[in-house]
């Protein structure tokens, strides 16, 4: 696993312009954790206390419907990416989803108190908080209009783009439920692309 600050460096001085003094204030808050295969970074009903940054691996973040007794996918996160439920982790009230990972996982975290005391003493952590929110608004804004305007063949062309290969890593009945759609409708937008 690379260092604490080149994977800060990496993941967070594009996204907000952070430069190596503001990401060296913020090293002793930054924690290494990892994460075996089909463990949990978060549970349904519970507070989500940390933000990650995931250094390995990768994540599903899905809602359990005890109705349907159904697992829903609804986002992945894989590495260089955030991992967190963001509506529980700013509010700190209990999750809605559960995030698990997929792989064998590392991720660099940092908590909520230690992230709020970087907004109330740096203006440019001020910032990254800021920017971390529109973020994840465009996020889920775009998983929104994603479900509401795009075809499950544009879905998954989006999905690969975001997560290049994911296909190799992430069983089919995953990818599935992230499309809402079966597996076999599945297998036959592959097909169809593979035939172009």
């Amino acid at each position: 696993m690379p260092d604490k600050i080149e994977i800060l460096r990496n993941a967070l001085a594009q996204f907000a312009e952070l430069n190596d003094e503001d990401l060296a204030a913020s090293l002793p808050l930054w924690r290494k954790r990892s994460i075996a295969k089909n463990d949990f970074y978060n549970k349904q009903n519970i507070v989500c206390k940390d933000l990650g940054i995931v250094t390995k691996g990768i994540f599903r973040i899905y809602y359990y419907d005890e109705a349907t007794e159904e697992e829903k996918n609804i986002f992945f996160f894989s590495e260089n990416q955030f991992v967190v439920s963001f509506r529980s982790f700013i509010f700190q009230y209990p999750c809605s989803y559960y995030i698990e990972a997929l792989e064998e996982a590392e991720i660099l975290y940092i908590s909520y108190n230690d992230l709020q005391h970087l907004y109330d003493t740096y203006k440019s952590w001020e910032k990254f908080g800021r920017l971390l929110a529109e973020y994840f608004f465009n996020q889920s804004q775009g998983r929104a209009e994603e479900l509401l305007f795009l075809s499950h063949e544009q879905r998954y062309l989006n999905l690969i783009k975001e997560h290049p290969n994911i296909v190799q890593r992430v069983q089919a009945y995953h990818i599935a439920s992230y499309l809402g759609i079966k597996n076999q409708s599945l297998s036959r937008i592959r097909k169809r692309l593979s035939g172009k």
